[in-house]
């Protein structure tokens, strides 16, 4: 397939989350289906208008850290004028914690993973089973793994949940459903965000592995087989 779309890859902040072994395995898919890569290890891409301009597709893989004023207004400014902004995890959903501007441009930060590792289910929203990112999928995906705790708002598009169960002994005395997965739009831009994703065997499964490359295609306005 002819390259004709850009995608940029943004990676680095804490490595726990693996950003150079995790972005690596969609480096592939995104070249077959089109796309040239840039791949930065720094924030201060966000701030070039060059690149942001021509950028089809943003992938953050980026945790923690903090994001000067300018990089963010860059990276908002691309997305509301059609860039694809997408990312799973700590990558996205934990980055640049000190930024009231990021979380309302995403519409989530990660507040907590109760229990650490644990053994929870990824459940799509049956209301939401046709949407092109998760038709056909499993309607209940179990991992082992962190379990994310997030704080959002009303505007996101939940594809998927997890329930996180009581935890009397810590004070936590009823279960919660937090969103899993979900769409966004922002401007003329689509956001995909997935809270799967802290270790590599994670992204590796087949269903959370289709639902990720289905949600980069999404966000970046390319239409899914």
């Amino acid at each position: 397939m002819t390259s004709t779309r850009q995608a940029l890859i943004v990676r680095g902040g804490w490595e726990g989350h693996a950003p150079i072994a995790t972005t690596e395995l969609f480096t592939d898919f995104l070249r077959e289906q089109g796309f040239d890569l840039t791949i930065e290890d720094s924030l201060e891409v966000y701030a070039d208008p060059q690149v942001m301009q021509r950028s089809d597709l943003i992938i953050q893989c980026w945790t923690m850290g903090e994001i000067l004023p300018e990089e963010l207004a860059g990276l908002r400014s691309a997305i509301a004028n059609g860039a694809g902004f997408a990312g799973w995890h700590g990558g996205i959903l934990d980055s640049f914690r000190m930024s009231s501007g990021y979380t309302q441009l995403l519409g989530a930060q990660f507040a907590a993973h109760p229990g650490d590792l644990t053994e929870h289910t990824i459940d799509v929203v049956p209301e939401r089973a046709q949407h092109e990112i998760v038709r056909g999928l499993p309607t209940h995906i179990q991992l082992c793994s962190e379990q994310y705790w997030l704080v959002t708002d009303p505007l996101n598009d939940i594809l998927a949940t997890t329930t996180i169960p009581a935890q009397p002994e810590t004070g936590w005395h009823d279960p919660i459903v937090s969103p899993a997965v979900w769409t966004r739009r922002w401007g003329q831009g689509r956001m995909f965000a997935s809270s799967i994703g802290h270790q590599v065997a994670d992204l590796q499964v087949p269903a959370v592995r289709t639902l990720t490359q289905r949600g980069l295609l999404w966000a970046a306005q390319q239409k899914l087989a």
